[in-house]
């Protein structure tokens, strides 16, 4: 998953100074201004995260009258004098797909991962007021929309731009007129307010998964099948049980491994029902105002407003795309089903229509690659977390051209994060600095994910470097062995840092470009590819190390692991298609939704062969229909589009160097500077098709 925006929606950075490390007074001019973040030392970097309620709130109040002051002298400039530099150039500051805002992405990610109860709550609040201000002043500010449009309308027209200025002005006029600006007035403030209860509700939305504390406990015998280390690791209550939480490796563990059915039924529905039933009726709420939103914009849904903006256009060709695909899955699943089905484990027992229960499927998957001497937790064995990263590291520094240099710290908010500076390898350039907090705990945000902080962003006489950070939940060390990933994760690692390097090496001259500022349906694309490496024979044996021995995975092991990678696609990619579907149903036309109607009749629809468990309500905690909306297709879409590029880079060697300048620029290094179906052109030398998707998935 990508960056995460302030309050799960994409936000304008409306300040560009960094709080408290470059001081700025009134006096000072536009261009003064674009003097942003300039992190020197780790010190610097440090600041960038409030430590207590107090500095979250004196900042807050600091960047809002400092973006005030910039939005002034922009309206302020008279029509004759206005220029890119100081119209657009100036917008370009305050863009609304910007990472730039240091002290919310900062707030975003304190929310998610801060240990103080006390320091989420005030980020949380503090990105409500950051959000309300920027509907306000920023994107609802008709004065501002006037300025650009003088500039635009005036000596924009005289003006000799670049390529990627012109195409900012193009994407910033249409954004304007989805925000309202051809309304009346009446209406268009009426949009505002539709805006900021949305940012209201996902906020909440939000903080009721990240505070749901669910769980259920069990007895040794009741985790039959799960490894000893990993039970002597759980807590217990005071009456001696074992304490199950639904965060990831938890959850994953005891669904994949444990053979009491019971059990696994319990939790299944414990981490399905996280968040219900309080986001019931702020999903509801959700739906009814988008719908809202979308028609007083003159659309015919949510979906189709949501969706205008992106590389697919529209929700009907969203479906077909879908619908289509799936035609393909479906039959693959099918095989997959009747394989599963002759030689099911012990404790599972088909339903009495001849189907999979839901907390069965995991099980019998993992249980088949047990048989075919595929398991999981020895696989796991030559992935240890931080053998891996370095492997990973060596591989990126080879391909992309940088270096990677670890850096002793304990000036976070955990002793868990971990920080890397990231180096050009040829001018031994600072490109970024790169935080990662990889281990769960209470609160903290469940799922994985990569926050752009700061993106990395070139002017002619300087050059900054970006601020990523990567967060994720991989089992801990424990007395006994050090924290060993299962190939899953060992994928969730690769996306995530693909993220983080389309984050840093995306280094454009206008902000609002930079790094993964670019359309949802294609800002999975570079995080994608990398997961593609893992299909590589070459790549696996590369990164693996046994813990205890240091030897590479056996090629007998590797090629049972890789055939496997094929096995179950059918499934997998069948369930993220009903995602898709699911979140484009919820933002079709129509304020109200039943919820559960609509969730049962898209799985009936998508995915036949697992039994509706109408206990839960997983749409409670799909946290991807606030910050994606009705855009989640974008996972399947992007990854055609991705393996369609690793194919071509593959021909070319996978861990060739020019292979890795190429796709950086061509790709990568353009950030959200130009159309990315030119992009994907611009590398293939052609339009993309499925052609290579279907051959990894074994859809052919």
């Amino acid at each position: 998953m990508n960056r995460i925006g302030f309050a799960g929606v994409a936000i304008t950075a409306v300040v560009v100074t960094v709080f408290g490390i470059s001081r700025c007074d009134k006096k000072r001019t536009i261009q003064e201004e674009r003097m942003f973040a300039e992190i020197k030392t780790v010190d610097d970097l440090a600041y960038l995260f409030p430590k207590n309620p107090q500095e979250i709130k004196k900042r807050l109040d600091e960047s809002i009258e400092r973006a005030k002051g910039m939005i002034e002298k922009i309206i302020a400039i008279p029509a004759d004098q206005r220029t890119f530099e100081n119209t657009a150039g100036a917008l370009d500051l305050l863009d609304r797909n910007s990472n730039l805002n240091p002290f919310g992405y900062a707030c975003a990610v304190l929310k998610e991962v801060s240990p103080d109860l006390q320091v989420r709550r005030a980020a949380h609040d503090a990105l409500k007021v950051v959000s309300e201000f920027e509907i306000d002043f920023v994107s609802g500010n008709i004065e501002l929309y006037k300025a650009f449009k003088a500039y635009v309308d005036g000596n924009g027209k005289k003006e000799k731009l670049r390529d990627d200025q012109i195409y900012f002005i193009e994407e910033t006029l249409k954004g304007f007129k989805r925000l309202g600006f051809d309304l009346p007035e009446g209406q268009r403030k009426k949009t505002q307010e539709l805006r900021k209860k949305l940012v209201d509700a996902s906020l909440v939305f939000g903080r009721n998964v990240s505070d749901d504390a669910s769980e259920i406990t069990a007895t040794g015998e009741e985790l039959a099948g799960v490894e000893q280390d990993f039970i002597n690791a759980l807590e217990k209550t005071d009456k001696g049980l074992y304490r199950l939480k639904t965060d990831y490796p938890t959850y994953f563990n005891i669904i994949d491994n444990c053979t009491v059915e019971e059990t696994r039924k319990r939790l299944y529905r414990s981490f399905n029902n996280k968040a219900y039933p309080k986001n019931v009726e702020v999903l509801k709420d959700v739906i009814a105002k988008r719908d809202e939103l979308a028609k007083l914009l003159g659309y015919k849904s949510y979906a189709h407003l949501n969706l205008e903006n992106q590389m697919i256009k529209t929700p009907e060709r969203a479906d077909a795309f879908l619908n289509d695909l799936l035609k393909k899955l479906n039959k693959k699943e099918q095989q997959e089903f009747e394989l599963l089905k002759k030689e099911l484990p012990e404790s599972v027992v088909l339903t009495k229509e001849g189907i999979f229960k839901p907390w069965d499927i995991r099980f019998i998957l993992n249980a088949y690659k047990k048989k075919l001497a595929v398991d999981e937790n020895k696989i796991a064995q030559y992935f240890q977390l931080e053998n891996t990263l370095d492997a990973m590291f060596s591989l990126y520094e080879d391909f992309f051209g940088v270096r990677f240099e670890l850096v002793q710290t304990d000036q976070f908010w955990h002793p868990d994060v971990k920080l890397a500076k990231l180096f050009d390898a040829d001018s031994k350039k600072l490109l970024s600095y790169m935080l990662f907090d990889l281990h769960p705990r209470p609160n903290k945000f469940g799922h994985a994910a990569h926050f752009g902080i700061l993106p990395g962003f070139t002017e002619e006489k300087n050059e900054w470097p970006a601020v990523g950070f990567i967060v994720a939940n991989f089992p801990p060390s424990t007395k006994n062995r050090p924290s060993l990933i299962k190939l899953d994760q060992v994928n969730t690692l690769f996306h995530e840092f693909g993220h983080a390097m389309h984050h840093v090496l995306g280094r454009t001259r206008l902000i609002s470009q930079a790094g993964t500022s670019t359309t949802t349906d294609f800002v999975e694309v570079p995080s994608q590819m990398l997961e593609d490496w893992l299909l590589d024979a070459q790549v696996l044996k590369k990164i693996s190390k046994h813990y205890q021995t240091g030897k590479p995975i056996s090629d007998q092991q590797l090629e049972k692991i890789l055939a496997l990678k094929q096995f179950d696609r059918g499934w997998f990619w069948q369930r993220q298609a009903f995602f898709a579907l699911l979140s484009l149903e919820y933002f079709k036309s129509g304020a109200q939704k039943d919820l559960d109607k609509v969730y049962w009749d898209v799985q009936k629809k998508v995915v036949p062969h697992i039994a509706l468990d109408k206990t839960v309500h997983q749409h409670a905690s799909f946290g991807h229909l606030m910050s994606y909306g009705a855009r989640y297709y974008g996972y399947i879409w992007s990854k055609i589009l991705s393996t369609d590029v690793f194919e071509h880079i593959k021909q070319q060697g996978l861990l060739k160097p020019d292979a890795g300048h190429r796709y950086v620029e061509l790709i990568v290094s353009k950030g959200g500077s130009k159309d990315p179906n030119k992009l994907i052109q611009d590398f293939l030398g052609r339009e993309p098709n499925d052609a290579a998707f279907c051959k990894h998935m074994g859809l052919n």
